[in-house]
């Protein structure tokens, strides 16, 4: 039976002293708001794209709110392939996601090694300046490297080789713009694997980089995992670069954003094979992320920690 002073309190405060008597009510509240927030934030786009995709191309236009198919023309996801050669674009994005990746990977060990596992004047401030090369907006690097890749510049006498047009002009610029990131997880995980498993390898006769590729590596698998899967996205999702340095052209090595925007044509823009391309683009990296989540949360949490 509910005592005269609740009867009089209100919704409200019934259920704020309901909530201090309970907090796990309240934790349980602010659970399901995140997580609605973040399913709407996240899938809605993804549902758009999916409208569109399906919606013929000159039904779009009228559109209403919330979005639903006008019309149903899954046809979509086959003609991307007819219009231009989609698959591809997909297959230089992803050779550049997989090659930067690499290059990243190895180069990142070696510093982070450095800054993980050794000591020497300057660490801190030099780990500062290359991280801070990362928050450089990638447009401050334009006008030079495009000058540089079409051979428009020389180095001590001699024009380098036109590079424009080819998948250097885009895995240049991606690593560098990546790399202070990997390795600065690298050196996170580096720097806590016990120097006595290190020293047992030194003793049976391997190098410090034969150490660092047996033993240090293989032990530090969900930061390697961590820093080559997100590496690998920012480069299978790059715009600016991309775009600058090809012409478009298939053959030529032009990523997926190329392939998204040759359905935007000078007096008409298919709207519906663009949101088509868009879902078929992305599927991969969905499919990566899936896979490789344990690895990649393991890998963002296990290195703040300290044992």
């Amino acid at each position: 039976m509910a005592t005269e002073s609740e009867t009089e309190q209100g919704p409200l405060s019934r259920w704020v002293d309901s909530s201090i008597q309970n907090p796990e009510k309240v934790y349980r509240a602010m659970f399901y708001v995140a997580t609605i927030f973040f399913l709407f934030t996240t899938l809605f786009p993804f549902y758009w794209l999916l409208v569109l995709a399906l919606t013929p191309n000159d039904a779009i236009a009228n559109f209403g709110f919330p979005p639903v198919p006008n019309g149903f023309n899954p046809g979509a996801f086959i003609e991307v392939f007819q219009q231009v050669p989609f698959h591809l674009y997909v297959f230089n994005s992803f050779v550049l996601g997989i090659v930067t990746t690499a290059v990243v990977l190895v180069l990142a060990s070696l510093a982070g090694y450095v800054f993980g596992r050794l000591d020497f004047p300057g660490k801190a401030p030099l780990m500062l300046l290359i991280l801070a090369v990362s928050y450089f907006p990638p447009a401050a690097f334009v006008i030079p490297l495009f000058r540089l890749f079409t051979g428009n510049v020389t180095l001590f006498g001699v024009a380098p080789p036109e590079l424009f047009n080819t998948p250097f002009a885009m895995i240049l610029p991606f690593s560098a713009l990546f790399m202070p990131l990997s390795i600065f997880i690298l050196s996170t995980f580096y720097g806590q694997i016990p120097d006595g498993l290190e020293d047992a390898a030194r003793i049976e006769g391997t190098t410090r980089l034969g150490a660092l590729f047996r033993v240090i590596v293989p032990l530090s698998a969900p930061g390697v995992a961590t820093a080559g899967v997100l590496t690998f996205i920012s480069v299978y999702n790059e715009f600016f670069f991309s775009f600058i340095m090809t012409t478009g052209e298939a053959d030529q090595w032009a990523p997926l954003v190329w392939g998204i925007l040759s359905y935007q044509g000078q007096y008409s823009e298919l709207y519906n094979l663009m949101a088509a391309a868009s879902i078929v683009g992305v599927l991969p990296v969905a499919i990566i992320v899936v896979v490789a989540q344990e690895k990649i949360v393991s890998g963002l949490t296990a290195g703040a920690l300290k044992e």
